[in-house]
Parts: structure tokens; C-alpha cells; sequence
């Protein structure tokens, strides 16, 4: 009888805590936190705290069990809803802040949205050292690039 009652205040605390949450306006975590707060509800329900022979047929089994779905139902959404979005608040503020972004990389000279309208004329590529000057083709690269 204790055990129910403590659960049970446990979980109205909870979803005091999460109304208030609502209220600042962060939803996502508010259903989060009912979700956590319906699992003890959920498992007094289904008699897992005070084990019974009946609980099989008990319709308050039953009612807990589909409170527990509907918890892992919270679960699941919110976590979809997180990764849609792109990660926590942190995780969102930190990219924001560091300026990642962009879908263009910051150094890339031109967008990536498909080939020019005409090619770009390559130079000659000079004729490479039969003698193991292995180095040649790396210095090619360097100077195309300009460095």
C-alpha cells in the first residue's frame, strides 16, 4: 500500500513538473518528462510493485499496460521529433553559434549545384620524369592550386 502511494505521488510530481515546463513553452520536453512520470503509475497499474495471481485479468493491469504503451508512445515521438529538428537545444545552439550551418563549405569557390556552363580549359600537364622523380605529380597539384 505504501509502495502504490509513493509511485503514485512521484508521478503526480512529475507531471506537475511537466505542465510547468509546457507552460515556458518547451514541449518537447515536457511530454518527455510525462512520459517518465506515467512509468511508476504504469507499473502499480500492471501490478509489477505488488505482484497479484490475477493480474492477468485484472483490467487495471490492462488500463497500466496501455499507459505504459502510451509512455513508450511519448518516448518514441519525442525522440523522432529530435532528430528531425536536428538534435537537443544544445546541440542546435552550439551548431548555430559556430556557424556550421551552411550547406556550401565556406572555402568552396563555387556552389555545388552542378557543372559549369562551359569547362574550364586545363593547362598542358607537363611530361613526368621517367628518372623516379616521384615528387612531380604532388608539385603538379601544389601549383594548380597555387601554392
Amino acid at each position: 500500500m505504501i509502495a502504490e502511494t509513493v509511485c503514485s505521488a512521484v508521478s503526480a510530481a512529475g507531471l506537475g513538473i511537466a505542465a510547468v515546463t509546457a507552460y515556458r513553452k518547451r514541449f518537447l520536453s515536457a511530454a518527455r518528462i510525462a512520459a517518465y512520470a506515467l512509468v511508476p503509475v504504469g507499473l502499480v497499474m500492471t501490478g509489477v510493485v505488488g505482484w497479484a495471481a490475477d493480474t492477468a485479468f485484472s483490467p487495471t493491469a490492462w488500463a497500466g499496460f496501455v499507459v505504459l504503451g502510451g509512455a513508450w508512445l511519448l518516448f518514441t515521438g519525442t525522440r523522432a521529433v529530435e532528430r528531425r529538428r536536428g538534435g537537443t537545444r544544445k546541440e542546435r545552439r552550439a551548431a548555430r553559434d559556430s556557424g556550421q550551418a551552411d550547406a556550401v563549405a565556406p572555402a568552396a569557390s563555387a556552389p555545388s549545384l552542378g557543372p559549369a556552363k562551359r569547362p574550364a580549359a586545363r593547362p598542358a600537364a607537363a611530361p613526368r620524369a621517367q628518372g623516379g622523380d616521384d615528387f612531380s605529380d604532388i608539385e603538379a597539384i601544389l601549383k594548380k592550386h597555387g601554392i
